[in-house]
């Protein structure tokens, strides 16, 4: 099982939005950048608009997980920052639920079909 490489600093997430190739759903936005290696990055942002850390590290952990199965679909050489919406954990006052694993991973993959990044 291979280890996902990370953005980590701010100037590589940086980088990657001020190349401005954006694509967006409800739940989530993918920031992509072509780097100069043969591995791709990817960078999660989830802001405090999601809700309270417990719900922001769920998001992140679904994001985290939704890319690991896809991994070997995504062209290499890519920086991929995902960011996370407030879409993604609704009130509790509304008849939703929280989102699943699935519905981030059905986003993901849709907005790399968009950016033309899958195999």
């Amino acid at each position: 099982m291979k280890k996902t490489i990370s953005l980590r600093n701010y100037l590589q997430f940086k980088a990657v939005y001020n190349e401005r190739k954006a694509k967006s759903d409800n739940y989530i936005t993918v920031f992509i950048r072509k780097n100069d290696l043969d591995i791709n990055r990817l960078g999660i942002s989830v802001s405090k608009k999601v809700g309270n850390s417990v719900a922001r590290h769920r998001l992140t952990r679904l994001i985290r997980e939704s890319y690991r199965l896809h991994e070997d679909e995504f062209n290499s050489g890519l920086d991929i920052v995902v960011v996370g919406k407030a879409g993604a954990n609704p009130k509790k006052d509304e008849d939703n639920y929280p989102v699943k694993c699935m519905d981030i991973e059905r986003s993901l993959l849709k907005l790399a079909r968009y950016h033309k990044i899958l195999i």
